[in-house]
């Protein structure tokens, strides 16, 4: 009976060790930055830990300015952006970053009003309620598109990002395309002076605001929108054309972005009648040369993995995959990446 104990207590410590040799012998992978594309990010290292066990990814998801912040300060393997860095930030790197673009996906105007009817919005009228000249919801400029909606009288909360965020750059990047004015007084940038409105963190944040609070407006990744079961707005494009967001409508405009080297690019209110004129891509910020071969080595691997099958996993959560050439130039660029 002794030595039966024994042997139980005996594998018990085994079984307890090999746990936990297996747990120490995984490389974590740190990285950080935009809520934007949380959603396929998180199946993507779910789904590669199968494919590699060894690895395993810890992601904050702060916001694109943090990711930015982070990546420049060395203190993430990767970051992540939904607006590209800038020169000025580029430069202040200790060695060259590049940009991968992962996905392509959609900002969406979404709101909190009774019934929540579906709206047809075009940019200007977006810009002036986010510049807080349209206070009403029943203003005669949002009714004129939605003749058949009942629009209360009521006060319009505007909602937007605290962060710095990528989806603040592709929201504000749309209105500077479409409003003088916007661009005059705002401008882009992943975070900007606010004329109105609350301010909330992540995507998360704002999604939590719009579904508490009534008349409030708001500006999220479509995912979180479908996520949510929150309304969002048809959009004028740039053919005059009133379009949903969509894989369909996403793919369109990004079928029309020019692409250049770096893969620095923006793809708001692009031609094309399909076309959503909201959208953006999203990118991963690596160093050129790894400091950490064996890390590097590993980070390389997902990323090769992330561009050819994790592309695959895209539709499902409302992304559009990068197009079979852009993930070409993608992979040969991942082959750049020295450790």
């Amino acid at each position: 009976m002794n030595c039966v104990k024994t042997f139980k207590n005996l594998f018990a410590t085994s079984l307890a060790f090999g746990i936990a040799a297996t747990a120490s012998a995984q490389m974590l992978i740190n990285g950080a930055g935009a809520t934007f594309p949380y959603p396929i990010y998180s199946k993507w290292f779910d789904e590669y830990a199968k494919t590699d066990p060894s690895v395993r990814f810890n992601y904050q998801s702060i916001g694109s300015g943090g990711g930015q912040k982070q990546i420049l300060a060395q203190t993430v393997d990767f970051g992540a952006s939904d607006g590209p860095m800038s020169d000025d930030n580029l430069a202040k790197a200790p060695s060259k970053i590049l940009h991968i673009p992962t996905v392509a996906g959609a900002d969406v105007i979404t709101y909190n009003l009774p019934g929540n009817p579906t709206l047809n919005l075009d940019g200007e009228t977006v810009a002036n309620i986010f510049l807080g000249k349209i206070t009403k919801w029943n203003d005669a400029r949002i009714a004129a598109a939605n003749p058949d909606a009942k629009l209360p009288d009521q006060d319009i909360v505007v909602v937007h990002r605290s962060d710095g965020s990528g989806t603040t750059y592709i929201f504000v990047d749309y209105l500077s395309s479409i409003s003088k004015e916007w661009e005059a007084k705002v401008g882009r940038g992943t975070s900007v002076k606010w004329p109105v409105g609350l301010g909330a963190k992540g995507n998360e944040g704002v999604t939590g605001q719009v579904q508490q609070l009534p008349g409030t407006i708001g500006y999220i990744e479509l995912a979180y929108a479908v996520q949510n079961h929150l309304p969002y707005a048809n959009m004028k494009n740039s053919a005059g054309s009133y379009v949903k967001a969509s894989l369909e409508s996403v793919t369109a405009a990004l079928a029309s972005a020019k692409i250049p080297d770096d893969f620095r690019f923006s793809m708001v209110n692009p031609p094309g009648e399909k076309a959503y004129p909201i959208a953006g891509t999203t990118w991963l910020l690596v160093y050129e040369t790894q400091k950490d071969a064996t890390k590097g080595k590993k980070l390389v691997e997902f990323l090769n993995w992330a561009a050819t099958k994790g592309e695959t996993m895209a539709e499902s959560l409302n992304y559009a995959p990068l197009p079979e050439n852009v993930q070409a130039r993608v992979l040969a660029r991942i082959k750049e990446i020295k450790y």
